[in-house]
């Protein structure tokens, strides 16, 4: 009876109620090792979260790009840049659009961070993130200095997240 509750949560909760890579169910909560993921961003550098090790990471995933939720919150993280890069803390958005779609969304909007094609879903499915019709549930997880999940924000307002972000980010210890 168990195993067939199980069966049926992970089923109504869609892809973010399927198992992760680590076994677990759902969004990567506080306190593990984030996956260790590489990928290329728009610019077809490599973005490796092993590598990033030393600074704070914010790890967002939004549902696509240019459009009015998840510009406002690009925007934001650009016009907060400045203030996070001092503070050693490291942005990567990521969604299932391609390369060429970060690339355009970059450019236009003049985003100083990387955009993570994640078009096979290997970072939505090792955070845990779902998506509806192919786009990301809007969720950000912040990683320690050692990488590990320090905060996940399972639900934000795009226009004042940086901020809140910023803030919680500079309070993260080595």
């Amino acid at each position: 009876m168990r195993a067939y509750l199980l069966a049926v949560a992970v089923l109504l909760a869609g892809c973010g109620g399927a198992r992760r890579p680590d076994g677990g169910v759902g969004l990567l909560p506080a306190g593990p090792a984030a996956p260790a993921l590489t990928a290329v961003d728009q610019r077809g550098r490599p973005v490796s979260l092993a590598a990033a090790r030393g600074r704070v990471v914010v790890v967002y995933f939004y549902p696509r790009d240019d459009t009015p939720g998840c510009t406002k919150e690009a925007c934001a993280f650009r016009d907060a840049w400045r203030r996070l890069d001092e503070g050693g803390i490291t942005v990567i958005g990521v969604s299932s659009d391609d390369a060429r779609s970060h690339a355009a969304f970059a450019e236009k909007h003049a985003l100083p961070f990387s955009l993570v094609a994640d078009t096979d879903h290997a970072w939505a499915r090792a955070f845990g993130v779902s998506s509806t019709l192919g786009m990301y549930e809007r969720v950000t997880f912040v990683l320690d200095r050692a990488g590990h999940v320090a905060r996940v924000y399972p639900d934000v307002d795009p226009a004042l997240h940086a901020e809140q972000i910023l803030g919680d980010a500079r309070a993260i210890g080595p």
